[in-house]
């Protein structure tokens, strides 16, 4: 069954075929935490679920979830067996090991799924090239939950089929939306750029989707990152353009290419090419 679902993905090289896998465990992934009861107290968001229920065209590495409410003695240990017992029902046998905070008081929940199952046991028959026969998969999941979340966001349940049919509750595509803008202008990382942010707000923006307003200013009250409870689009295009006019382009271009089929549609990539996209953006 795992065969041909790797098979379904179509890949074209090893590099394909080991992102098809990833993918594939983060569902597993999600299933296991169905069947735990997981999306009762919390959602799913970020790339991934963007990618796995709205269509985004590049593949994600984590799995990000919120809490439906503020818990901070929440213990996302107690849903970690059904996962690796989900694995264990495919034939596939992973770890899951829940990673100690070193900040006390932080609230992000992590933990970390790890492939035990070689490549050779996967026995990919109709690969049209060379796989590795001993080594195994270099595939590592992060899994982090926000128990202590900004609110004033909304979800919806999705349906997956695979490996049965089942639903898992995710942001709406506006609060999505705002979880990625809060990230790119706030996130608190001195030296280091994520294209991926640039790439989704991009997606965003072209395919119409507007910014849900409440959630978004929600997020950057709790991070101290804007004061009012409201925010217009000239104040919002107004933080996009000091943004872009700080970041260097040429790293976010590299750190997005891994992610994605066909790099070709980065060259139009300027500080003028998204400024010209920034006027597009709708506010809900």
């Amino acid at each position: 069954m795992i065969q041909k679902w790797i098979d379904s993905y179509r890949p074209k090289d090893l590099i394909e075929t080991e992102q098809a896998l990833r993918e594939i465990m983060q569902i597993i992934t999600l299933s296991g935490f169905y069947r735990a009861g997981f999306f009762k107290v919390a959602a799913f968001y970020g790339g991934t679920a963007l990618r796995l229920f709205y269509g985004l065209n590049r593949y994600s590495e984590d799995l990000d979830f919120s809490l439906l409410a503020k818990d901070k003695d929440f213990a996302l240990n107690k849903y970690l067996d059904f996962v690796v017992e989900e694995f264990q029902t495919l034939g596939i046998h992973v770890h899951l090991k829940e990673k100690i905070k070193k900040v006390e008081h932080s609230n992000i929940d992590s933990a970390f799924l790890k492939s035990d199952t070689i490549w050779k046991e996967l026995k990919f028959e109709k690969a049209n090239f060379p796989l590795p026969t001993s080594i195994k998969p270099a595939i590592k999941i992060k899994i982090e939950v926000d128990t202590f979340p900004p609110l004033g966001f909304q979800t919806e349940e999705k349906l997956l089929l695979n490996p049965y049919s089942f639903y898992v509750n995710c942001f709406t595509i506006d609060n999505l939306f705002a979880g990625k803008l809060h990230a790119l202008l706030f996130r608190k990382w001195e030296n280091r750029v994520k294209g991926r942010d640039w790439y989704d707000m991009e997606w965003y923006i072209k395919n119409g989707y507007g910014v849900n307003v409440q959630h978004f200013c929600a997020r950057a009250n709790e991070s101290k990152d804007w004061i009012k409870t409201t925010i217009t689009k000239d104040e919002l295009i107004t933080l996009l353009h000091r943004k872009v006019d700080v970041v260097q382009m040429d790293k976010v271009r590299e750190d997005i290419k891994r992610f994605i089929p066909n790099d070709e549609a980065l060259s139009i990539w300027s500080a003028n090419y998204f400024k010209d996209l920034f006027s597009q953006i709708k506010l809900n």
